[in-house]
């Protein structure tokens, strides 16, 4: 298998896992949007095991969904469209110079943002309900930024 066939391989597999990996993320955020969160939702996670778990599974999905496009996919999109590849933030500011993500800045807010929903869990109340909303208004960056990818894939 040349370097090109491999690539190819690898990037469908990537685009298999991700499809599979934004239909759970979507039917998570779909639930925790119908709910109502506010204070006394993110006060009641100690006690209330099935708001604990819904945002367990939403904030892991948001995690894993992240980590695999800015790890794997991007460097592999990129790899085919004979692109230079670097650390996460060259990635990136690559991707936003070809127009396949928005912004660069985005896509660090976004990793900030993960790393506050995983550790604000164990801090305030308030510092937790904000980095929710804030991550309920940026999750359509994470699906639409897959659907370009893919896209990407199938043009190289």
């Amino acid at each position: 298998m040349t370097s090109s066939q491999n690539a190819q391989f690898v990037a469908h597999r990537l685009i298999s896992i991700t499809d599979k990996e934004v239909r759970y993320f979507e039917k998570t955020l779909i639930r925790l949007k119908a709910t109502n969160i506010n204070l006394e939702w993110v006060k009641s996670l100690e006690e209330m095991d099935h708001n604990s778990e819904l945002l367990d599974a939403f904030v892991s999905r948001f995690s894993r969904l992240q980590d695999t496009l800015g790890d794997k996919l991007l460097p592999t999109v990129l790899r085919l469209h004979l692109e230079p590849i670097g650390s996460q933030i060259d990635n990136l500011l690559r991707a936003e110079k070809l127009g396949w993500i928005a912004s660069m800045q985005s896509w660090v807010e976004l990793r900030e943002l993960r790393n506050r929903l995983v550790h604000e869990y164990m801090k305030t109340t308030e510092a937790l309900l904000e980095a929710i909303h804030q991550a309920l208004l940026t999750a359509h960056l994470l699906i639409e930024t897959q659907i370009k990818l893919k896209s990407m894939i199938t043009a190289a």
